[in-house]
């Protein structure tokens, strides 16, 4: 065993400090190498642009490291990569963007390849045609951050940042309406269709339009839409009415809207979105809609060809409803068919016409009184009645006008509608039965035997004129001569006379003594016979033919 006082005398150990190690000046350039490699990075982070990928369902034109991402012309980006997706059916891009472009990569922003288009819009993307398809971009105005993106398959009509507003319009049927196909104003394109689908109850369609600022501001509450593509031809009783847009519109269509003459006092400007109703044309769009419809049934015993639906109802020439249906009723118990109009009137029409006389006053009419008033024109004798609205085209419409000799009608009964309204038989049907008798007896009329017999007059009445012709010639050659040498014996004997006379003044015992007197008398009988013989030659001379006919029967003047 060890004594303690041995281990106190063994050598004790002690702590010495290491020496401190000098740094080389080797080791400062590579750490000032890294430093400053280091710096860069954080520069280039904090400098370099997001990288987003874009989803496409073709990549015409696009390639990386050439293809460029560009808004407004101004290249933000570039394409770094092209490869499939996974499934094989779309194209997903990787492109770069700059920093100073990091603010337009939002949740709302779209992407899409442009390149040459020809649209109803018109021409775009011609520049690539040289320097080659590009990536568009369409800003967007959410705040929040985004870096997938489905690319449109189109560019958007409208960019989001263009002044002007939204507008839905519900239409039965889309037409000849397109994308990009104009909206006008008063004949002035203020607009364009950026897109449609089918309604969500599959019975219409929804058509969205965006209107140019400040063109805007004239759409109110009141505003009509309709579809101004084509030529708007309509043929009614009113006659042809031809209305265009312009010669765009009528290649590609297009939307019209303006204000209607009607719009009153509440008319007001309507927000963005807010939703219209698209009619078929111009005249549906401008057509009054009132809110009192009173519908009516008319029955009548003759043809209704020429009336259509549409046609108008009239007041004294004053439009107060339209037709809405025209078909014929059977009645099994009379075995019996009769033509059947429906019609609507809009009393507040008829009401707005009447101009109370001077020192009256016109009240409004409720549903009672409307009542009573029609029943008191049917009572001064207004009927119905079926009128040529357009001759050529052979259009007709409803005219409700009095007829004072009109047999008595019944009372309207106003216990369910349509109401039946009494009729007068047309103009027009009296004038067809008059024709339609006198055809008839001109067809009884033998004109066969009477062409006959006017045949063998005119035979007699030549052969006549012949032989009247041969006693001319006859009278002509024999009896005028004959007259015209008793004429001059008789003026050799009137110079005898005068002679003896002459000689018997002499011999003749006074001057009044009866002898000479007789010879007197003698003579002036003679010289009266001579001028009458003398006017029958002149008058034969003349009228040879009064012979045969007699002396034509003299004109008193």
């Amino acid at each position: 065993m060890t004594d303690p006082e041995d281990l106190n005398s063994l050598p004790q150990s002690t702590t010495v400090s290491g020496r401190r190690m000098r740094l080389s000046v080797v080791w400062i350039i590579p750490i000032l190498a890294a430093l400053v490699g280091a710096g860069i990075a954080v520069q280039k982070i904090l400098h370099e642009g997001p990288a987003i990928t874009i989803v496409f369902k073709t990549a015409e034109g696009i390639e990386a490291g050439k293809t460029f991402v560009r808004y407004k012309d101004v290249r933000i980006g570039l394409v770094q990569n092209v490869k499939l997706s996974k499934d094989f059916t779309k194209v997903v891009v990787t492109a770069k963007i700059d920093k100073s472009a990091e603010g337009l990569i939002v949740e709302d922003a779209t992407f899409w390849i442009e390149l040459p288009r020809v649209t109803l819009s018109g021409v775009s993307g011609i520049g690539t045609l040289l320097s080659g398809n590009h990536i568009g971009l369409g800003a967007g105005k959410s705040s929040r951050p985004r870096r997938e993106f489905v690319a449109l398959d189109m560019p958007p009509p409208v960019s989001i940042d263009k002044p002007g507003r939204r507008f839905m319009l519900y239409a039965d049927a889309l037409g000849s309406i397109g994308i990009g196909a104009p909206v006008y104003y008063r004949q002035i394109n203020v607009g364009q269709v950026i897109g449609y689908d089918l309604a969500k109850d599959g019975k219409s369609v929804e058509i969205m339009v965006f209107v140019n600022a400040p063109y805007d501001r004239q759409i109110t509450t009141q505003t009509r839409f309709w579809q101004a593509g084509g030529i708007d031809v309509t043929l009614g009783a009113a006659g042809l009415s031809v209305q265009m847009q312009s010669m765009l519109s009528l290649l590609i269509g297009g939307i019209a809207f303006e204000q209607p003459l009607t719009a009153d006092a509440e008319d007001r400007p309507v927000k963005e979105g807010a939703v219209f109703t698209l009619y078929g044309n111009r005249t549906a769009a401008e057509s009054r809609h009132e809110e009192i419809i009173t519908p009516y049934v008319l029955y009548f015993k003759e043809s209704v060809r020429g009336l259509s639906v549409g046609a108008p109802v009239t007041v004294a020439g004053l439009t107060i409803g339209e037709v809405t249906d025209v078909s014929f009723e059977y009645d099994p118990a009379k075995v019996d068919v009769r033509s059947r109009v429906d019609i609507v009137m809009y009393p507040s029409r008829l009401t707005e016409y009447m101009k109370p006389t001077p020192g009256s006053e016109l009240k409004p009419l409720d549903a009672q009184g409307r009542r009573a008033f029609i029943q008191r024109m049917v009572n001064r004798g207004y009927r119905a009645q079926l009128r040529v609205g357009n001759l050529v085209m052979g259009q007709l419409y409803i005219a409700i006008d009095r007829f004072p000799n009109a047999p008595k009608a019944k009372p309207i009964d106003w216990r369910k509608p349509p109401y039946e309204l009494p009729v007068m038989s047309s103009s027009m049907e009296d004038l067809e039965t008059r024709v339609s008798n006198i055809i008839a007896k001109i067809d009884r009329i033998p004109l066969e035997a009477i062409g006959t017999d006017v045949r063998d007059t005119l035979e007699t009445l030549n052969r006549t004129l012949k032989d009247a012709d041969r006693v001319m010639n006859r009278i002509d050659r024999d009896t005028v001569p004959a007259v015209q040498a008793t004429l001059e014996d008789l003026r050799k004997a009137i110079a005898k006379a005068d002679r003896v006379l002459a000689g018997a003044d002499q011999t003749l015992v006074g001057k009044d003594s009866p002898t000479q007197q007789e010879l007197r008398e003698a003579l002036q009988e003679v010289s009266r016979a001579a001028r009458s013989i003398s006017d029958l030659v002149d008058y034969l001379e003349r009228n040879p033919q009064s012979l045969i006919r007699g002396k034509e029967q003299e004109v008193p003047r």
